[in-house]
């Protein structure tokens, strides 16, 4: 279960960085490639490099973690604490009226998924964990 853990979070972790140096690399091609974000304002360039930056962080530590057992509960949880809060985030624009509810189902795989796929990997890391 343990080898079938860590490849799943390098999965993750690989899918995270990759979006992070496509944020990176083509801001404004991954602006456009990805439904909904056009909606949410303006291209901005920086501000979606500033971003790649942060997946590309998140999705090497799960990588990192995937590797070294004793790295994965502080890791995996700063990631999963970053990304729980981005889904948060795209919650709230819904309650408040910035976006519509049907930006749930558009949203959740890239968004809420890997936000509750990180929880459960750092929660399951934690357990496993030699305190």
């Amino acid at each position: 279960m343990t080898k079938a853990i860590s490849v799943f979070a390098g999965l993750l972790g690989a899918g995270l960085a990759g979006n992070g140096v496509f944020m990176l690399t083509a801001p404004e091609a991954w602006y456009f490639a990805v439904p909904g974000v056009t909606t949410t304002g303006p291209f901005n360039q920086h501000f979606l490099r500033d971003i790649g930056l942060i997946f590309v962080l998140i999705g090497l530590g799960f990588v990192y973690g995937a590797a070294r057992p004793g790295s994965r509960v502080l890791l995996w949880s700063m990631g999963a604490i970053w990304l729980s809060g981005h889904a948060l985030f795209h919650f709230w624009e819904i309650a408040v009226g910035i976006c519509g509810p049907e930006a749930l189902p558009r949203d959740f795989p890239t968004v809420t998924l890997p936000a509750l796929l990180a929880v459960a990997l750092s929660i399951w890391s934690f357990r496993h964990a030699d305190h």
